[in-house]
């Protein structure tokens, strides 16, 4: 496993909030410049409002959930490189004119043409409840999976979807061990981006 830089020497990064609901929103850059879809819109949940993004230190008390399995209460921040995917969308499809006639609408696609849809920015820092904590800290891949595929709602992967979710899950997750950062913040009141232990080489006197 690589690693990336102390968490110490990692810049600061955004976390945003929605100042209405208080929880967590993601970035989206696409054709039409930068929009904001709530956290929890991704893992397959509906919010009765559009995002009103703010950064985390500007919101009240916010609702600092699991970035894994969505459980309330998170307790771990955990560093990572930051990650984007990029997502596309379909444009066109060609198929044979014959087997077009022949199939119609069952008609085989011979080639698939597609476009920058947008970009999903997940970030550097992933919230963890204890329980995927435990499993991150154990270096637990297919248990960290195991457990947010059995927090998502049935929609997500019912039949042939489970088979993609984990796959994306397996990509995302892998990226986040294998470029995790030493150490974690611990979430307390007052500190929605962690109280993080100060390394031994910046003690005031260089000793633990």
């Amino acid at each position: 496993m690589t690693t990336s830089p102390n968490p110490a020497e990692i810049p600061p990064v955004e976390v945003m909030y929605c100042r209405r609901c208080r929880r967590a929103v993601n970035t989206h850059t696409g054709p039409s410049g930068v929009t904001y879809v709530h956290a929890v819109e991704v893992r397959g949940e509906t919010v009765d409002h559009r995002p009103d993004p703010a950064p985390v230190t500007e919101i009240a008390d916010p609702l600092i959930e699991c970035d894994f399995c969505s459980a309330p209460d998170a307790a771990w921040i955990y560093r990572c490189a930051d990650q984007r995917t990029d997502v596309r969308r379909v444009t066109a499809r060609v198929v044979d004119a014959a087997d077009y006639q022949d199939r119609h609408h069952a008609a085989r696609t011979r080639r698939t043409e597609t476009e920058h849809g947008i970009t999903q920015a997940w970030g550097e820092r992933w919230s963890a409840c204890q329980g995927c904590a435990e499993r991150i800290e154990a270096r637990d891949l297919y248990g960290l999976i195991r457990r947010v595929v059995e927090a998502m709602p049935a929609k997500l992967t019912r039949g042939n979807r489970l088979v993609r979710v984990r796959g994306h899950l397996h990509a995302t997750y892998t990226a986040v061990f294998d470029t995790l950062a030493p150490g974690r913040g611990r979430i307390e009141p007052g500190h929605p981006l962690g109280v993080w232990p100060v390394p031994p080489d910046m003690q005031p006197d260089g000793t633990p």
